[in-house]
Protein backbone atom coordinates (compact mmCIF):
# COMPACT_ATOMS: atom_id res chain seq x y z
CA UNK A 1 0.00 0.00 0.00
CA UNK A 2 2.70 2.49 1.02
CA UNK A 3 4.86 1.53 -1.98
CA UNK A 4 2.00 2.15 -4.43
CA UNK A 5 1.30 5.56 -2.83
CA UNK A 6 4.97 6.53 -3.15
CA UNK A 7 4.90 5.58 -6.85
CA UNK A 8 1.66 7.52 -7.34
CA UNK A 9 3.10 10.59 -5.63
CA UNK A 10 6.30 10.37 -7.70
CA UNK A 11 4.28 10.21 -10.94
CA UNK A 12 2.02 13.09 -9.93
CA UNK A 13 4.91 15.28 -8.80
CA UNK A 14 6.77 14.63 -12.06
CA UNK A 15 3.66 15.79 -13.92
CA UNK A 16 3.42 18.95 -11.80
CA UNK A 17 7.07 20.07 -11.86
CA UNK A 18 7.18 20.95 -15.58
CA UNK A 19 4.36 23.46 -15.02
CA UNK A 20 6.64 25.64 -12.95
CA UNK A 21 9.56 25.74 -15.39
CA UNK A 22 13.06 26.99 -14.75
CA UNK A 23 14.18 30.58 -15.17
CA UNK A 24 17.09 31.38 -17.47
CA UNK A 25 18.70 34.82 -17.47
CA UNK A 26 19.48 35.41 -21.14
CA UNK A 27 23.24 35.60 -21.56
CA UNK A 28 23.83 34.51 -17.98
CA UNK A 29 24.31 36.73 -14.95
CA UNK A 30 27.64 38.14 -16.14
CA UNK A 31 26.61 39.01 -19.70
CA UNK A 32 22.93 39.80 -19.28
CA UNK A 33 21.27 41.51 -22.30
CA UNK A 34 23.71 44.10 -23.62
CA UNK A 35 26.07 44.66 -26.52
CA UNK A 36 28.29 41.55 -26.35
CA UNK A 37 32.07 41.43 -26.36
CA UNK A 38 31.91 38.93 -29.24
CA UNK A 39 29.23 38.11 -31.79
CA UNK A 40 28.95 34.50 -30.57
CA UNK A 41 28.27 35.18 -26.86
CA UNK A 42 24.50 34.61 -26.98
CA UNK A 43 24.59 31.66 -29.38
CA UNK A 44 27.14 29.94 -27.12
CA UNK A 45 24.98 30.64 -24.07
CA UNK A 46 21.89 29.18 -25.80
CA UNK A 47 23.82 26.07 -26.89
CA UNK A 48 24.98 25.41 -23.30
CA UNK A 49 21.38 25.29 -22.03
CA UNK A 50 18.42 22.99 -22.68
CA UNK A 51 15.08 24.76 -22.77
CA UNK A 52 11.76 23.00 -22.18
CA UNK A 53 8.17 24.11 -22.65
CA UNK A 54 7.24 26.00 -19.47
CA UNK A 55 10.71 27.44 -18.86
CA UNK A 56 11.00 31.21 -18.48
CA UNK A 57 13.50 33.46 -20.24
CA UNK A 58 14.51 36.56 -18.27
CA UNK A 59 16.17 39.58 -19.88
CA UNK A 60 17.78 42.22 -17.66
CA UNK A 61 18.73 45.41 -19.48
CA UNK A 62 18.41 49.19 -19.47
CA UNK A 63 14.85 49.75 -20.71
CA UNK A 64 15.65 53.37 -21.60
CA UNK A 65 18.30 52.48 -24.18
CA UNK A 66 17.52 48.91 -25.26
CA UNK A 67 14.68 46.46 -25.82
CA UNK A 68 13.98 42.85 -26.69
CA UNK A 69 12.21 42.02 -29.93
CA UNK A 70 10.78 38.60 -30.69
CA UNK A 71 11.08 38.16 -34.45
CA UNK A 72 10.77 35.61 -37.25
CA UNK A 73 13.75 33.57 -38.47
CA UNK A 74 14.10 35.82 -41.52
CA UNK A 75 14.08 39.01 -39.43
CA UNK A 76 16.57 37.40 -37.01
CA UNK A 77 18.94 36.59 -39.88
CA UNK A 78 18.58 40.08 -41.38
CA UNK A 79 18.51 41.95 -38.03
CA UNK A 80 15.23 43.52 -39.11
CA UNK A 81 13.61 45.48 -36.24
CA UNK A 82 10.71 46.82 -38.31
CA UNK A 83 8.10 44.10 -37.79
CA UNK A 84 8.58 42.28 -34.48
CA UNK A 85 6.18 39.61 -33.27
CA UNK A 86 6.43 41.21 -29.81
CA UNK A 87 8.33 44.14 -28.29
CA UNK A 88 9.53 44.34 -24.68
CA UNK A 89 10.97 47.54 -23.16
CA UNK A 90 10.55 47.21 -19.39
CA UNK A 91 14.18 46.36 -18.54
CA UNK A 92 13.25 43.14 -16.73
CA UNK A 93 11.35 41.04 -19.24
CA UNK A 94 10.07 37.56 -18.42
CA UNK A 95 8.67 35.31 -21.11
CA UNK A 96 7.31 31.80 -20.64
CA UNK A 97 8.16 29.40 -23.47
CA UNK A 98 4.73 28.02 -24.33
CA UNK A 99 5.52 25.62 -27.17
CA UNK A 100 8.40 23.66 -28.63
CA UNK A 101 10.36 24.95 -31.58
CA UNK A 102 12.62 27.86 -32.32
CA UNK A 103 12.24 31.35 -30.85
CA UNK A 104 14.24 34.30 -32.20
CA UNK A 105 15.11 37.45 -30.25
CA UNK A 106 17.11 40.53 -31.21
CA UNK A 107 17.98 43.83 -29.58
CA UNK A 108 15.88 46.78 -30.64
CA UNK A 109 18.80 49.20 -30.14
CA UNK A 110 20.28 50.60 -33.34
CA UNK A 111 23.13 48.40 -34.65
CA UNK A 112 23.20 46.02 -31.67
CA UNK A 113 21.80 43.01 -33.52
CA UNK A 114 24.42 43.38 -36.25
CA UNK A 115 27.09 43.24 -33.51
CA UNK A 116 25.71 39.98 -32.08
CA UNK A 117 23.03 41.01 -29.60
CA UNK A 118 20.60 38.36 -30.71
CA UNK A 119 19.73 34.85 -29.59
CA UNK A 120 17.99 31.80 -31.04
CA UNK A 121 16.40 29.55 -28.42
CA UNK A 122 15.39 25.99 -29.30
CA UNK A 123 12.65 24.71 -27.00
CA UNK A 124 12.09 20.99 -26.50
CA UNK A 125 8.76 19.46 -25.56
CA UNK A 126 8.44 17.93 -22.10
CA UNK A 127 8.18 14.48 -23.71
CA UNK A 128 11.47 14.80 -25.57
CA UNK A 129 13.45 16.37 -22.73
CA UNK A 130 17.07 16.63 -23.81
CA UNK A 131 16.95 13.59 -26.10
CA UNK A 132 16.78 15.47 -29.37
CA UNK A 133 15.90 18.75 -31.05
CA UNK A 134 12.31 19.78 -31.56
CA UNK A 135 10.99 20.47 -35.04
CA UNK A 136 10.84 24.20 -35.63
CA UNK A 137 7.35 25.36 -36.63
CA UNK A 138 6.95 28.13 -39.16
CA UNK A 139 6.49 31.33 -37.17
CA UNK A 140 4.59 34.12 -38.84
CA UNK A 141 4.32 37.58 -37.29
CA UNK A 142 1.03 38.13 -35.48
CA UNK A 143 -1.06 41.15 -36.45
CA UNK A 144 -0.20 44.15 -34.27
CA UNK A 145 -3.52 43.96 -32.41
CA UNK A 146 -2.85 40.33 -31.49
CA UNK A 147 0.82 40.66 -30.58
CA UNK A 148 1.59 39.33 -27.11
CA UNK A 149 2.50 41.77 -24.41
CA UNK A 150 4.98 41.28 -21.59
CA UNK A 151 2.11 41.40 -19.09
CA UNK A 152 0.37 38.50 -20.84
CA UNK A 153 3.48 36.34 -20.60
CA UNK A 154 4.04 37.17 -16.92
CA UNK A 155 0.39 36.56 -16.07
CA UNK A 156 0.31 33.10 -17.67
CA UNK A 157 3.55 32.09 -15.94
CA UNK A 158 2.32 33.31 -12.59
CA UNK A 159 -1.02 31.47 -12.94
CA UNK A 160 0.66 28.08 -13.52
CA UNK A 161 2.58 28.20 -10.24
CA UNK A 162 -0.45 28.39 -7.87
CA UNK A 163 -2.05 25.48 -9.74
CA UNK A 164 1.10 23.40 -9.30
CA UNK A 165 1.25 24.26 -5.60
CA UNK A 166 -2.41 23.30 -5.19
CA UNK A 167 -1.84 19.92 -6.84
CA UNK A 168 1.17 19.21 -4.62
CA UNK A 169 -0.92 20.19 -1.54
CA UNK A 170 -3.68 17.79 -2.56
CA UNK A 171 -1.12 15.00 -2.98
CA UNK A 172 0.34 15.62 0.48
CA UNK A 173 -3.11 15.72 2.08
CA UNK A 174 -3.88 12.37 0.43
CA UNK A 175 -0.69 10.88 1.85
CA UNK A 176 -1.36 12.19 5.35
CA UNK A 177 -4.98 10.99 5.31
CA UNK A 178 -3.96 7.49 4.12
Amino acid sequence: MVKSMVVTVAVLVSCVLPLQGREFEVGGEETSWKLPSSSSVYSQWAQRNRFLVGDVLVWKYDGKSDSVLEVTKQDYDECNTWRPIATYEDGNTKMTLKHSGAFYFISGAEGHCQKGQKVEVIVLSQHHGATGPAVSPAIEPAPAALSPTPAAHEESSASAQPIARWIVSVIWIGIVMA
